[in-house]
């Protein structure tokens, strides 16, 4: 197994295994103050936010490769990200806009808003079978 993790001083996402041996950088370029990220094994994909010049949701094969952008409107402040393994859906809150939203993670389209509070500073999401899970700050 592996795991991936955020370098925020350095703008980095890196893996290693889990005894820590074979650690690299995965992601360096073009990265601006990456916040959260998931990992789909199974699909072999990356989804980080980014909170930086230019705050968007990405996404990257595991090795680093085929990197997009699947959403860079309407967001600011992406905190938490998460995966909905069952229904193929990438959730993230945004501290900023006081919102949960969704999009299908394939195609990044179908951008749905599932929560939208206000005063509340959304700092993490989970998704469980039927369930969304957040923290506020």
């Amino acid at each position: 197994g592996n795991i991936y993790w955020t370098d925020h001083g350095f703008n980095l996402i890196e893996v290693a295994r889990l005894n820590g041996s074979f650690r690299y950088v995965v992601i360096s370029q073009g990265l601006d103050q990456p916040r959260s990220i998931a990992v789909h094994p199974e699909k072999g994909y990356l989804f980080w936010t980014e909170w930086g010049q230019t705050p968007c949701i990405g996404r990257a094969h595991l090795d680093g490769s085929e990197k997009v952008v699947l959403v860079s409107l309407g967001i600011a402040w992406p905190n938490g990200i998460s995966i909905d393994y069952e229904e193929n859906k990438l959730y993230w809150c945004d501290a900023r806009t006081d919102k949960i939203e969704r999009i299908d993670l394939e195609s990044g389209g179908n951008r749905e808003i599932v929560l939208s509070g206000s005063n509340v500073d959304l700092f993490s999401v989970a998704v469980f079978g039927a369930y969304i899970y957040w923290s506020d700050r």
